[in-house]
């Protein structure tokens, strides 16, 4: 029932806290490292732009094309995160043994 109780505290934490993303102005892509945290997640949105071989990053409220944009932490990376799948798989397994 703990361990029930500790994913449930921990979603909840991750559901209330600001969304992350990756933020730049017309960078090389390899050199948008820097992140900034929006408001809450469900109000803000990760967005990406790519213009002549630079791109730009930050959070938005809504998302036109040509931007790409998607909603949850660093998602406006080059490369995945994974950290949500990761998450998840984790903590199936946990339950899974102590099922």
């Amino acid at each position: 029932m703990k361990l029930y109780g500790a994913l449930i505290l921990m979603w909840m934490v991750s559901a209330v806290c600001g969304l992350e993303c990756f933020s730049c102005v017309k960078s090389p892509p390899e050199s948008c490292n820097n992140t900034m945290t929006c408001g809450r997640k469900a109000d803000y949105q990760c967005w990406s732009n790519k213009t002549d071989g630079l791109v730009s990053k930050g959070c938005t409220k809504g998302c036109e094309p040509p931007v790409v944009c998607c909603n949850t932490d660093l998602c406006n990376s080059a490369t995945p995160t994974g950290s949500s799948v990761l998450f998840l798989l984790v903590s199936s397994s946990i339950i899974t043994v102590f099922l």
